[in-house]
């Protein structure tokens, strides 16, 4: 096994453990609870909120994370018989040769994992700007006064809520009319309106024109619906989307090639265009999920030395963005489903008619399901939600195995649990579920 972070934050471990999902769900935990003490939802306590020690927090988020490395990545990787892990950057020779360091190791097949890194747009003064991306925004050991996010995907989402929650001035650039475009619309527009709640401006249909310093501070010139903008903050971070790890790989020596978007191209089976040569994860493009790449690195071995013809079915592969209140998806989109040419049913059903949510005292969110309207099987499930990336779960099994609404109707659920309204939104086919007493079948 030979490996190197294509990428300075990116060690044993990679994205996620270092720079990715760990790191950022624990300050965006963080983030949450400080906001939960300045709502104060509850009455009869007594709330204070000091200001946070970032550096303190930030310290304990490396704690956890190198913990986590060495127990889920270095002492794994000891425990496994017939795997020597040489850390250095590998170069290929040639299909069946890797130049790692001062070794040259030969295989009989090779798989291609070196994830991706942030892709940053070419705008004017770019190459002179000083900017953040994922990597840099999370190993800061101090809160600027103000960012300007570019990017209304998940990751700018996250982190321009991240820090709105910690007190700093947070405006988000999203090129597209709204966040989230490859999403239901009623999810972008549910979650804008909680995002500017946390104190982030939204301003969409930006397209970048020039980076520059004014004033003392950093600026980004965009047109916005035609008219030009000048936005200014102590820091921009960068949230435009991911670029391969290919560049140091020498694949022209590999018969390994990219597609369009400059990503490995693979066949079904995860296998190059070279016949020895595998690969998974981000380095074959969207979708960029951690746990698709561990599903794809087994599929990918388990074609190798098992034959198995093994393929992945991307559409039950569930996606979540970590904002609170959390959003999840899986399968299709009503208008995936339309363009399938499929007559379907759909529609959102807040989470203010979920007992739980009120128990909770938080009833922000919707659940959407879209289904054939012939066979009423579920197609898509659309959760915007506390705990939304916990609750998608009995979507995915609707999805994967062609469950019907009836199906998920005729299951009993635990009262109170948020899972409910997942149950709720089939039986929103049927009847007015607002006139329904808690738990009616």
């Amino acid at each position: 096994m030979v490996g190197r972070g294509a990428t300075k934050g990116a060690v044993l471990g990679g994205t996620c453990i270092n720079v990715g999902c760990v790191p950022s769900k624990r300050l965006i935990t963080v983030s949450t609870f400080i906001e939960e003490l300045r709502k104060k939802r509850y009455s009869g306590l007594d709330y204070t909120v000091g200001k946070p020690d970032y550096a303190k927090i930030v310290k304990e988020k490396d704690r956890i994370v190198n913990d986590l490395r060495a127990e889920k990545y270095k002492d794994v990787l000891e425990s496994m018989e017939n795997v020597t892990f040489v850390d250095e950057t590998g170069t290929f020779i040639d299909a069946n040769t890797i130049k790692a360091g001062a070794k040259e190791i030969r295989a009989k097949h090779i798989l291609i994992a070196t994830g991706a890194k942030a892709a940053i747009p070419q705008i004017k003064g770019i190459e002179k700007a000083k900017y953040l991306t994922n990597e840099e925004a999370l190993s800061m050991d101090y809160l600027p006064e103000s960012l300007i996010v570019v990017g209304g995907r998940a990751l700018g989402l996250e982190f321009a809520q991240l820090f709105a929650r910690f007190g700093v001035k947070v405006t988000l650039l999203q090129r597209s009319d709204r966040i989230i475009p490859n999403w239901e619309p009623e999810m972008s527009s549910y979650l804008t309106k909680y995002l500017k709640e946390s104190g982030v401006e939204i301003v969409t249909n930006a397209a970048l024109s020039k980076i520059s310093y004014r004033n003392g501070a950093k600026s980004i010139t965009a047109m916005v619906n035609g008219k030009e903008a000048v936005f200014d903050a102590e820091e921009i971070l960068f949230a435009t989307g991911r670029t391969a790890n290919t560049e140091k790989l020498n694949l022209e020596a590999s018969g390994v090639q990219l597609n369009e978007r400059n990503f490995i191209k693979v066949d079904k089976s995860l296998k190059t265009t070279s016949e020895n040569i595998y690969a998974a994860g981000d380095v074959t493009g969207e979708p960029m999920l951690e746990t698709l790449a561990a599903k794809e690195g087994n599929t990918a071995t388990s074609n190798i030395f098992e034959n198995a013809n093994k393929t992945i079915n991307t559409n039950e592969i569930p996606s979540a963005i970590f904002t609170y209140p959390e959003a999840a998806m899986v399968g299709m989109t009503e208008e995936q489903v339309i363009k399938n040419r499929i007559k379907c049913s759909c529609g959102p059903v807040e989470f203010k008619f979920v007992a739980k949510a009120a128990i909770i005292g938080d009833t922000r969110g919707i659940v959407k399901i879209v289904i054939d309207s012939k066979t009423k099987k579920i197609l898509g499930v659309h959760i915007l939600a506390p705990h939304a990336a916990d609750l998608i779960h009995e979507g995915v099994l609707a999805v994967k195995f062609g469950l019907t609404i009836d199906d998920i109707i005729d299951t009993v659920h635990v009262f109170p649990t948020l899972s409910e309204g997942f149950k709720l939104a089939a039986q929103a086919f049927y009847e007015d579920i607002s006139k329904l007493s808690c738990c009616t079948v």
